[in-house]
């Protein structure tokens, strides 16, 4: 009999790879940060040994999600500036505080909020896009959570980095820092086309080519920004892109909400993966992503929260729901955008978006423990027929009991054992007093 780490025995289990197949009554065996197997429970004891085992009846496991589009620091503007356009949102509000406040300590301290609820709504693995990416790596590190941070460019200056050129030279000295560590890795994140020039485009894609580094960046989020490449530029965002290089299967394009047939076509044709965030387009009054445009194209599409700071929640449950709801009614069609396609969606396309896919994103032998358990035994779940529906549409992010990075437990029958929730609130109440002057 074989000694390992874990068995964990649920109710049901969905691997996220092809179809909509459901295991029921097998268990999941971890040694070693890795799924070593996947067996029926009734076999499971007579094969191996666990350290620890976990009976979780009527429990759900699914891969653990991945957020591929976050501002995690950006947590601690958490309502600071709701309900307004996306223009004004930004140049009126979020850049200025930011302007005052966004420090070392302001993105650890952020970055600490955000991994916090992340972990607690079932976020293994996060992408993202800010300013002193070591603070937020310092905190990836501590907690142990699994992230692609990216590093920012601008073309103007801000309390980081003065130029583009400084932008990048920072970032790099930080993928030097960090680049060796197991759960850290990075992209290029250029903010958007219409705050990086060509000239800054085109040493972007340079250097993502000669250090084969992935590009995660605003796209077509908002009428206003194609309407605004076309009057400078003659033509679209995209069609910008593809003039520059910048499409390729490693762009992470996040939002793609006014995407023309012409433009799908192309980030089709580049494999381009789009990532979705229809709680943050929804709440800026920026539109709905066209999913069945997206998915006739084979794009391969992704979720993400976007910033709390736009959506006020950092929660992948939420970001499901809203997009299948919205896509069916937009569409007039029932049967799109099932649970099975929603979920993989938030894992192994996260993954594959992320170029993590032979790590992550999908419960399979081999890979890392990346894993969620979800308790559907609630009076919001019950009676539950069909499991993936069940969490779909009736259970939230306050079912998710048990969640496991690289097989290691950071949250325990719902409480975070990575982090101290006091702590964290305790600063989040100072900055809030200090930005609340702003």
């Amino acid at each position: 009999m074989d000694q390992v780490d874990k068995i964990i025995s649920p109710s049901w289990i969905f691997v996220a790879e092809e179809g909509d197949r459901v295991l029921q009554d097998h268990s999941i065996v971890v040694n070693d940060g890795k799924i070593l197997d996947i067996v029926p429970t009734i076999d499971v004891f007579s094969l191996y040994e666990a350290s620890e085992a976990y009976q979780l009846t009527n429990h759900l496991i699914l891969p653990g999600f991945i957020n591929a589009h976050s501002h995690s620091a950006m947590s601690l503007l958490k309502g600071y500036a709701d309900d307004l356009p996306l223009d004004t949102w930004l140049n009126n509000h979020i850049w200025p505080a930011e302007s005052q406040h966004v420090s070392f300590d302001f993105v650890k301290d952020g970055s600490s909020l955000a991994i916090a609820e992340m972990i607690k709504g079932g976020t293994t693995t996060f992408n993202d896009m800010y300013f002193f990416p070591e603070a937020t790596a310092e905190v990836v590190s501590k907690v142990g959570i699994r992230a692609n941070i990216g590093l920012g460019v601008l073309d103007f200056p801000t309390n980081y980095a003065n130029d583009p050129e400084d932008y990048l030279t920072k970032g790099f000295a930080f993928r030097d820092q960090w680049r060796d560590h197991k759960l850290i890795t990075t992209c290029l994140a250029p903010h958007a086309p219409y705050t990086i020039s060509d000239k800054t485009f085109e040493t972007i894609n340079t250097y993502a080519e000669q250090l084969d580094l992935g590009i995660h960046m605003h796209l077509h989020e908002t009428s206003q920004e194609v309407e605004g490449s076309i009057k400078e530029y003659g033509v679209t965002p995209i069609q910008r892109m593809q003039d520059l290089g910048i499409l390729g299967p490693k762009l992470m394009a996040a939002h793609c909400v006014h995407v023309s047939e012409a433009d799908a076509e192309l980030l089709a044709i580049n494999g381009v993966s789009a990532i979705c965030n229809v709680s943050s387009n929804m709440k800026l009054g920026s539109g709905i992503p066209d999913l069945r445009q997206l998915l006739n194209c084979e794009i391969n599409v992704a979720l993400g929260t976007d910033s709390s700071a736009s959506n006020n929640a950092l929660d992948m449950m939420r970001e499901m729901r809203f997009l299948s709801l919205v896509s069916k009614g937009l569409n007039m069609t029932s049967e799109f955008l099932k649970p099975a396609e929603l979920i993989r969606m938030a894992t192994i396309n996260g993954a594959k978006a992320l170029g993590l896919e032979e790590i992550t994103g999908s419960i399979s032998k081999g890979k890392r423990a990346d894993i969620i358990a979800i308790n559907l035994d609630t009076i919001e779940s019950q009676p539950c027929y069909e499991p993936l529906s069940s969490f779909m549409y009736s259970a939230d992010r306050s079912s998710i009991e048990y969640v496991w990075i690289d097989g290691n437990t950071k949250l325990n029958q719902g409480q975070l054992v990575c982090l101290d929730e006091d702590e964290i609130l305790q600063k989040t109440k100072i900055w809030q007093s200090k930005i609340k002057k702003t």
